[in-house]
Parts: structure tokens; sequence; C-alpha cells
């Protein structure tokens, strides 16, 4: 009997020898002196098609690589503005099949494709599926900030199989033990969390950040990038003169929403404002050193 991790034969599939797309975005950036830009935005906000519409915009504006992510009703990590967005996104009815056009737009628009979602949302879609269907739409890895290494078997098992990144992530309180097996277990890059807490805009960054990316790169992890609280080019500039990618996501996503921020704005003046945003975001980080 065959099932959905074997071939026609009932063999189960190998490894995928398929190089990372993201650790080739480094390479290039590396060469160049320059950190990656790293852009999030729910799929589905404001709307389905605006919403493809604003991944094409920020590639086109500067983003190296797009963190689409998946609305989830109990978004523990994410802060005001990215759960005001994920709600609405949620209202329009988005599913998780229908990412996989946004992974597509991303692709053709000549980003890195990646998805941040949390656990359930894979689980239970499949996660074989998942990965399968990812892969065919051209993606690129998975951001997990609620699955950690140690509970991931069958994510590691189904990634190695589709040639898929595991992005994991750290935070200033993990423990070297912990840096060690997220940087073994990683894929593409280890995503470093700034501070402890959820997303959102920030004044000021300190510099606990730099200290867990030295700690990080110690443990073994070839790329580490910084997110949480980035929202300003020069944020972007002194984060970027460390790391080797800048995660920005609260800051985009507010350009796509009213004064109240509960609300989306028009989609052409929203489209306008997150282009500008995304262009003066990427001269910062792109120029931090």
């Amino acid at each position: 009997m065959t099932n959905e991790a074997t071939t026609p034969s009932g063999q189960p599939l190998g490894i995928s020898h398929k190089p990372s797309q993201t650790e080739a975005m480094f390479t290039k950036l590396k060469a160049d002196n320059k950190p990656a830009f790293i852009g999030y935005l729910p799929y589905g906000f404001p709307d389905p098609d605006t919403s493809l519409d604003a991944l094409r915009t920020m590639v086109e504006h500067g983003v190296d690589a797009v963190e689409i992510g998946l609305p989830y009703s109990d978004p523990v990590m994410d802060g005001p503005v990215i759960q005001a967005a994920s709600q609405i996104a949620l209202h329009n009815g988005e599913t998780i099949r229908r990412v996989f056009e946004a992974v597509e737009t991303v692709a053709n628009a000549g980003g890195v494709p990646l998805i941040m979602s949390y656990w359930n949302l894979i689980y239970h879609y499949g996660v074989e599926r998942f990965a399968a269907d990812f892969e065919n739409a051209g993606g690129a890895g998975l951001i997990t900030p609620d699955l950690i290494p140690d509970e991931a078997g069958e994510w590691i098992e189904a990634s190695d199989r589709h040639g898929l990144d595991r992005i994991f992530l750290v935070s200033p309180d993990s423990a070297d033990e912990r840096l060690d097996v997220v940087s073994r277990n990683a894929r593409g890059f280890v995503y470093a969390a700034a501070r402890m807490g959820v997303t959102g805009e920030r004044a000021t960054i300190d510099a606990s950040p730099e200290v867990l990316v030295e700690r990080t790169r110690k443990a073994g992890a070839a790329n580490v990038c910084v997110g949480i609280g980035v929202s300003t080019p020069e944020q972007g500039a002194k984060v970027g003169s460390y790391a080797d990618g800048v995660i920005v996501g609260s800051a985009l996503v507010h350009t796509l929403l009213n004064d109240d921020s509960r609300t989306a704005k028009d989609a052409s003046e929203g489209l306008r404002d997150l282009a500008a945003k995304t262009e003066s975001l990427a001269a910062g980080i792109h120029g931090a050193r």
C-alpha cells in the first residue's frame, strides 16, 4: 500500500538535492556585502487580489524575500497591526489552499517566497501535502514560530524530501544548547527574534539582537536574520550592519491600514504607500555596510 510519501511503486521518497533558494540569495548578497531585506505580509489582506499586487510591489521596490503570512485566528506571536490585517484576511475567507497563489506571485516577480505559519494550520492541511504543494508553487522555505526542532520530525522529513528550507526561531533568552539544536536543524537561515514578545513597530532597537546573532553564528548557523520591531530605514541599517538579513513586518502592513489601524485603505493609496515604505527601508538595509 502506498501513501503520499512514497513513489508509485511503494518505495519511500528520498532526500531532494535541490539547492536552497534562500541560501543562493544570501550568497549573491554577501558577494555585494549587503544584508537581505525580508518583508512580511499576510496573504488575503486587504483582499485577495490586492494582496497579490502588494506582494509584487514589495519585490519590485526592493524586498529580496517575502515572508507570506498565513492568517490565523489565534496568532500568539503577532502584535495588533498584524492581528488586524489577519482578521481582515480571515473575514475575506482566506484559506491555506489559496496561499500558493501568493507563492507563485512572489516567485514570478523574482523574489524568494517564504511562508510564515503557525504549525496547527500545516498539521491540519497535511504535512506531506503542504510540502508538495509548496514546492510545486515555487516555494523556498517555511518559518514556524511555534514549532521547535525537537518536535518537528515530520516537517524535517517532508522538507528534506521536497528541498524546502526550515526556519526556526531563537530569542535573546535562548540557552546555548537551544541555539545549537536550532542551528543544526535549520536550513536557509535562523530567525533571531530581536526581543521577547509580539511583533510590532518600535522606536528603538537595543543591543541584544547583535549579541544573539553572534551567539547563533557561534552555534553553527550560516545565516542569521533579525526580526520583530524594525520599522525605519535607520533601524534597518543598524541591524543590517551585523545580521545577514533584516525582517520587517508591521511597518509594511501598517501602510495598508487606515489611521484607525483596523480597516484597510483604498487599494491604490495603500499600494502607493507600501511602495514608498519598501523603497525607503530597502535603501537603509541594503546600504547598511
